[in-house]
């Protein structure tokens, strides 16, 4: 996912993406523990996208505030 991609969505977008992230996330780590994993780098890519999201709804949230 591009932070382009990112930006065009309304906030209550990418809370309920970063939403779906987050559980996503929480799969992979069970499955990377049980060994079940099969792409190893699908871990790494969501962090990345989750780090994405919330800079940008913290950007937001910031220039609302000043």
């Amino acid at each position: 996912m591009k932070a382009t991609d990112i930006r065009t969505k309304s906030d209550d977008e990418l809370k309920a993406q970063l939403l779906d992230l987050r559980k996503e996330s929480f799969n992979l780590r069970f499955q990377a523990a049980s060994g079940q994993i099969e792409n190893t780098a699908r871990k790494n890519l969501i962090r990345k996208d989750i780090a994405r999201i919330k800079t940008i709804l913290g950007e937001r949230t910031s220039a609302a505030a000043s």
